[in-house]
């Protein structure tokens, strides 16, 4: 079976956790703190969840995620993470995290500074415009569902939303293509990380991401970003 690792046990990380479960992945998760304060979440998780050091999940996983914001001072486990593909679900705010002149002045995106980061790996952004969290506001029962879980649907639903991926490896972009499906969700390659922006707060993908897009809406959407 493949083992994902999940660095981040948030909302996003335990989101993408039991979603990944029920499509019949195994997960290894870890935060920042003792794996013990992860001991409860793992119960609810089941079998197919373990927890971990960050270093012993990422040597753990056939790929991982890093479901946390980026900072120039994480402290990543390089060494366990190369070669591997990384998915990095973080957006660029600078309200949240502060700002970073390259990002600013358009020299790099939040997610090549996350491959900078982690120089041996495929980083690849993934699962940065569906939320982890309820509606807001809740309609029917079922917006108090993650979207992530809300917006699946099989392959072939008329309904059937997209994803994007961005990354300069091939090979990433076709794992998450694979996951993307197994979760529920048709794919949009946007590569390479250079234009990752094309779907960050602030451009349609982004606020069009409430109730998800179709594959022709993402598509449109990404051609009509504006850079700001």
């Amino acid at each position: 079976m493949t083992t994902i690792g999940i660095l981040g046990a948030g909302q996003a990380g335990s989101t993408l956790a039991r979603a990944a479960i029920s499509a019949g992945y195994d997960v290894v998760i870890a935060n920042s703190r003792s794996p013990k304060t992860l001991e409860a979440l793992a119960g609810e998780l089941g079998s197919r969840a373990s927890v971990a050091w960050a270093a012993d999940a990422a040597a753990a996983a056939d790929f991982a995620i890093t479901a946390f914001p980026f900072r120039p001072s994480d402290r990543l486990p390089v060494d366990a993470l190369a070669g591997k593909v990384v998915l990095d679900t973080n957006n660029y705010m600078s309200w949240r995290d502060g700002r970073y002149p390259e990002v600013d002045a358009g020299l790099k995106t939040v997610h090549e500074l996350r491959q900078d980061q982690l120089p041996a790996s495929k980083v690849a952004k993934a699962f940065s415009h569906v939320q982890f969290h309820a509606r807001v506001p809740i309609r029917v029962p079922s917006d108090a569902l993650p979207a992530l879980i809300r917006l699946a649907r099989p392959a072939g639903a008329p309904d059937r939303k997209a994803l994007i991926v961005s990354s300069d490896h091939r090979e990433a972009v076709e794992l998450v293509t694979g996951l993307y499906d197994d979760l529920g969700f048709d794919s949009v390659d946007n590569s390479p990380l250079s234009e990752s922006w094309r779907s960050a707060p602030g451009t349609l993908v982004w606020s069009r991401s409430v109730d998800g897009q179709s594959r022709e809406e993402l598509i449109r959407n990404l051609r009509s970003a504006e850079r700001r």
